[in-house]
C-alpha cells in the first residue's frame, strides 16, 4: 500500500516522448485520452493535477517528415513550434471531453532561475489550479538555447514539483521502474519497489538514455526524484501504459518504484527559509501583527507594517521584526522594498490603487513564512 500517493493532494504527472507519441509516430490520441480521463477522476476526488508533457519535438518531426531527431538547435526549435500546436490541441480536446479546462504553459530554465519570474510562474499555476484548470507544461523549446534549456522533461517535472510544492511527482515512462541493474543484460537484476530519494546508490543503478525519440533515461528520472525530494515531494516512476495507473496510485496501490522524500513538504520549505543566511532586508511590524502571526497563524498584511529596512526585491527572503528589534519570523516578500514602503499601514484593499497593480493581498503569505521561535508554530 502506497500511503504517500493515497494522501497526496497536489500531484505533478510527467509523461515522456515515447509514450505521448507512440515511439515517434505522432501524438497518440488514445494514450493522451487515457491519462486525461484519469486526471479528471483525480480532480473529481479533490486532487490537483499538473501535467508535464514531452512530445512537441517528436510530433513536429512527424509533421515535418523528419525520421531522426535533429541536432541543430534551430531545427529542434522549428520542430517544437510545429509540434506544440498538435500537442496542446490534443490535451485540450481530451480534457474537455471530461469537463476539464486546460492551459498550455511553456517554461525555460531562466523562468525558474529568476526569483520574480519564478513567483509569477508559481502564482499563475496556482491560479489555474484554483479554477479547476489542468496546466499542461512543456519546455519552451522554440526559444530555448543550450545555456537555458532544462535538457529533459524529467528535470522540468521535478522543478515544477518544487515550484508548486507538490506532494508527489509521478514520472510515467516506457519502463516498469528502477532495477538494480539493466534487466535486459543482467538476469539477476532486482526491481526496486521502495527507496529513499537521493540515495547515491540509486544513481549507480540507473543506466543511460534508451529511447531514440526522447533525451532522457533512467538516470534523469532518478536525479529528478532527488531534486523533487528537496521540497518534500516523493516520486513514483511507473510504466505509462499500466491500466489506470494514476487512479490506482491515488488509491494507494503499489505500482512502479517509489522514491520517498526524506523530509516532509512543509518542513523542507520552512527549513530552507530558516537556514537562509543572506537576508536583503526586513519589515518591522506592530504588536497586533505579531500576535496574528504567532498566535493565529495568519499571513503578514501591509497594514501591520510600521517600517521597511533595507532594499529587497519581490521573492527575496526578508526578516520580520517587532518594534523592539527582535526577529519574529522570516519569509518571502510579495513586494519589493520600494513598494512595501508605500504600502506600510495601508489596508490590502488599497494595494492596487497605490501601486497600480496587486500581486497578492499579503506582504508575506503564511505558506511562505516561518516563525523565528519554532516552538511557537
Amino acid at each position: 500500500m502506497n500511503e504517500i500517493l493515497k494522501q497526496a493532494r497536489r500531484i505533478v504527472v510527467k509523461v515522456g516522448s515515447s509514450l505521448v507519441t507512440n515511439e515517434g509516430k505522432g501524438v497518440d490520441a488514445e494514450a493522451i485520452g487515457t491519462w486525461c480521463r484519469q486526471m479528471a477522476a483525480l480532480a473529481a476526488d479533490g486532487r490537483e493535477v499538473i501535467m508535464v508533457s514531452s512530445g512537441a519535438i517528436a510530433e513536429g518531426m512527424k509533421r515535418l517528415g523528419w525520421a531522426t531527431r535533429p541536432k541543430e538547435i534551430h531545427e529542434l526549435q522549428a520542430a517544437a513550434a510545429v509540434g506544440q500546436m498538435g500537442l496542446a490541441q490534443m490535451y485540450e480536446s481530451k480534457l474537455r471531453e471530461h469537463g476539464m479546462g486546460s492551459a498550455q504553459v511553456l517554461l525555460t530554465h531562466a523562468d525558474l532561475a529568476d526569483r520574480e519570474r519564478y513567483l509569477n510562474a508559481r502564482s499563475t499555476l496556482l491560479t489555474l489550479l484554483s479554477h479547476k484548470v489542468v496546466p499542461v507544461i512543456n519546455e519552451n523549446d522554440t526559444v530555448v538555447t543550450d545555456e537555458i534549456k532544462f535538457g529533459d522533461n524529467d528535470t522540468l517535472g521535478a522543478l515544477v514539483a518544487n515550484l508548486v510544492e507538490a506532494d508527489a511527482l509521478v514520472i510515467l515512462t516506457d519502463q516498469k521502474g528502477l532495477y538494480s541493474a539493466d534487466p535486459r543484460k543482467d538476469p539477476a537484476a532486482r526491481f526496486i519497489d521502495v527507496c529513499t530519494a537521493g540515495d547515491p546508490a540509486l544513481e549507480q543503478m540507473a543506466g543511460g538514455a534508451g529511447s531514440r525519440v526522447g533525451t532522457g533515461g533512467m538516470i534523469t528520472k532518478v536525479l529528478a526524484a532527488k531534486r523533487a525530494a528537496r521540497s518534500g515531494a516523493s516520486t513514483v516512476i511507473a510504466w505509462g501504459r499500466e491500466p489506470d495507473v494514476l487512479v490506482r496510485l491515488s488509491q494507494g496501490e503499489a505500482i512502479g518504484s517509489l522514491f520517498v522524500a526524506a523530509t516532509a513538504k512543509l518542513a523542507a520549505r520552512k527549513q530552507w527559509m530558516a537556514d537562509h543566511l543572506q537576508l536583503r532586508g526586513a519589515v518591522v511590524i506592530d504588536d497586533g501583527a505579531v500576535g496574528k502571526l504567532r498566535d493565529e497563524g495568519k499571513s503578514l498584511l501591509p497594514i501591520g507594517m510600521v517600517e521597511v529596512i533595507g532594499e529587497f526585491h519581490r521573492g527575496d527572503v526578508i526578516a520580520v521584526q517587532d518594534q523592539r528589534g527582535r526577529d519574529i519570523a522570516r519569509g518571502l516578500a510579495n513586494y519589493a522594498s520600494s513598494e512595501a514602503r508605500l504600502l506600510t499601514r495601508k489596508p490590502s484593499s488599497e494595494i492596487e490603487a497605490i501601486l497600480g497593480f496587486a500581486n497578492e493581498q499579503e506582504m508575506i503569505h503564511r505558506d511562505n513564512l516561518v516563525l523565528a521561535d519554532r516552538s511557537a508554530e
